[in-house]
């Protein structure tokens, strides 16, 4: 079925979306440089986005994401009613296995990083919560992709208890593994991993990390729904 688009909407929305954690302020010409869009176009949607808080001019007229988003972002987390439930569970893993742990979720064709506990090691993988990456590479991509989208290549990728690990893929220097978690009914919520540098995360450590992994995922099952 032809989705119908609406031009301005979709215009604004890559507004936003030209900010990312390295570009956290732009110019006018900067934004139009990202979009594609032109200046005097930028200026008025920018303006009407500026109305109602979605984006913040600062005193050099540089662009900041505004409070808006911050609000929006914290009822979608606040919806999805997992934070009080999965936040433990993260820092738990944290703390058997050194490394970073997160909880993922699809959203359109990427997967969102919902939740996430970085490791104390000076060297880590480092990941902030709500960042996008790609659903083609890394374990917690394939179990969501297993999943939701009944990926035939994902399915292949996952052991028989669900579990899936990748070693350097969408990083090369970055080891993964990651568990669905299921609640009894048979509803997917999402996919809980760790992740780390690959010479750290690697034989013992790494099977270490699975059954981490795999025995908070099992208790979180067994605790929502």
């Amino acid at each position: 079925m032809t989705q119908t688009r609406v031009e301005s909407v979709e215009k604004a929305l890559s507004i936003l979306e030209a900010f990312s954690q390295d570009r956290r302020a732009l110019t006018l010409t900067e934004i139009a440089h990202e979009t594609g869009l032109h200046k005097s176009n930028v200026s008025r949607l920018a303006t009407s986005l500026e109305r109602f808080g979605y984006l913040k001019r600062e005193p050099d007229r540089r662009f900041r994401l505004g409070p808006a988003l911050w609000r929006l972002g914290a009822l979608y987390r606040r919806n999805f009613e997992l934070g009080e439930t999965i936040r433990p569970a993260l820092r738990k893993l944290v703390r058997d296995t050194g490394e970073t742990a997160s909880f993922y979720v699809l959203d359109q064709d990427e997967r969102l990083c919902l939740y996430r506990e970085n490791s104390p090691e000076p060297v880590r993988h480092h990941l902030d919560e709500g960042a996008r990456l790609t659903m083609q590479h890394g374990a917690a991509a394939h179990v969501l992709a297993a999943f939701t989208l009944a990926d035939k290549t994902a399915q292949k990728r996952l052991d028989a208890d669900g579990s899936c690990v990748s070693r350097g893929e969408r990083n090369m220097q970055i080891s993964s593994v990651a568990a669905p978690i299921i609640d009894a009914a048979g509803q997917f919520y999402g996919a809980l991993a760790v992740s780390g540098p690959i010479d750290r995360l690697e034989g013992p450590a790494l099977a270490k990390a699975r059954a981490a992994v795999l025995a908070c995922a099992r208790a979180l099952s067994h605790g929502i729904g």
